[in-house]
C-alpha cells in the first residue's frame, strides 16, 4: 500500500508541475495570447485523479485523514479541472482566467504543504 501511495503522490506532484508549468510557459506572452495548452489539460487531470486515488489509499490505511484539507483541495481541484476542460478548445482565454488558474494552482500547492502535520 505504501508503494501505491508513493506512486500516486509522485503522479499528483507531476500533475501540478505540468499544470503550473503550462501556465508559466505563457507568462511572457501578451495578454491576448493565453490559451489552455496540453500540459495544463493533462496536468490538471493527472493531479485530480491521482489526488482522488491518494485519498482512497489513505482512507484504506491506518493513518488519520484530514477531511477538511481534502475537502478544500477537492473543491479547488474540481474548479481547476472544470475551468481548464471548459476552455480547452477555445482559441484564447481571458487574461483574468489565466491569472485565476495560476492563483488556484499555486493555492493548491500551498495548502498541500502548509496544512500538513508537523512531525517532530
Amino acid at each position: 500500500m505504501d508503494t501505491l501511495r508513493l506512486i500516486l503522490l509522485i503522479l499528483h506532484i507531476l500533475g501540478f508541475a505540468a499544470l503550473i508549468g503550462g501556465l508559466l510557459a505563457q507568462a511572457g506572452a501578451g495578454r491576448d495570447e493565453k490559451v489552455v495548452n496540453g500540459a495544463m489539460r493533462d496536468g490538471v487531470g493527472t493531479a485530480f485523479l491521482a489526488g482522488i486515488g491518494l485519498v482512497g489509499v489513505l482512507e484504506a490505511g491506518d493513518g488519520d485523514v484530514n477531511h477538511a484539507k481534502i475537502g478544500v483541495k477537492f473543491a479547488i481541484g474540481l474548479v481547476l479541472l472544470v475551468l481548464v476542460m471548459a476552455n480547452t478548445r477555445k482559441e484564447r482565454i481571458p487574461f483574468g482566467l489565466w491569472v485565476g488558474l495560476l492563483v488556484l494552482a499555486v493555492a493548491e500547492v500551498c495548502i498541500a504543504v502548509a496544512w500538513s502535520p508537523v512531525h517532530s
